[in-house]
């Protein structure tokens, strides 16, 4: 185990550092480029410097079954890192960049599924571009702001999530748990509902924009 230890412009790229431990450890401008990360787990650390306009780079690292966990990781760039089967609870990604990262396991050219926990996180600003995260447990998170263009969210726990009400328009939504979420902004019209679960309290939000008025 690691513990409280400080890197300042380390360079771990390429490294093997699977089933490592880092315990309120602080990285600042590091590199985690193309490095072996599976099932390693960051307990409490900072991956940001306060004042820095990037964050530690994660670029095509290899981060399956990695653990983070309570970790500060804003402006951090996972661009191309394969994710499947990683967690991330209770974490600051406020504009963490995941485009191109996977968190898919391709069986075959048409058969897939995803694997990734991300729960009780700030995902303010991050970039989901065209990502999938089908069927994964994606609650309670902050999503203000982030990038879901046409990203596929279908059939993952969104409950107690905060997003945007120009979000809803952006990304695939069917079979969604949307439990204890504010639906401003969420047009049943425009937006394929499909499956999606709700309390009873959200459907006088939904029914407003088909004219119905719930007394």
């Amino acid at each position: 185990m690691f513990e409280q230890q400080t890197y300042i412009e380390k360079d771990f790229s390429q490294q093997d550092l699977t089933h490592s431990v880092f315990n309120q450890c602080h990285f600042l401008r590091c590199n985690f480029s193309r490095t072996q990360l599976q099932d390693t787990q960051f307990i409490e650390c900072v991956f940001i410097e306060q004042g820095d306009e990037i964050g530690c780079d994660f670029s095509y690292a290899k981060l399956q079954d990695v653990q983070f966990i309570s970790c500060q990781l804003s402006l951090c760039s996972f661009i191309g890192a394969n994710c499947f089967g990683a967690k991330f609870n209770q974490c600051d990604l406020k504009g963490a960049d995941f485009f191109r990262t996977s968190f898919a396991n391709q069986i075959s050219y048409r058969n897939y599924f995803c694997s990734v926990e991300m729960t009780n996180c700030n995902l303010s600003y991050a970039n989901f571009d065209n990502q999938c995260i089908e069927k994964c447990k994606l609650n309670n998170n902050r999503w203000i702001g982030a990038n879901l263009q046409d990203a596929s969210l279908s059939g993952s726990d969104l409950s107690g999530g905060e997003f945007s009400p120009e979000s809803w328009r952006q990304f695939k939504l069917t079979g969604c748990d949307l439990n204890d979420i504010d639906l401003d902004g969420l047009d049943p019209r425009r937006v394929d509902l499909t499956g999606v679960k709700i309390n009873p309290w959200q459907q006088a939000s939904l029914l407003n924009y088909l004219g119905v008025v719930v007394v």
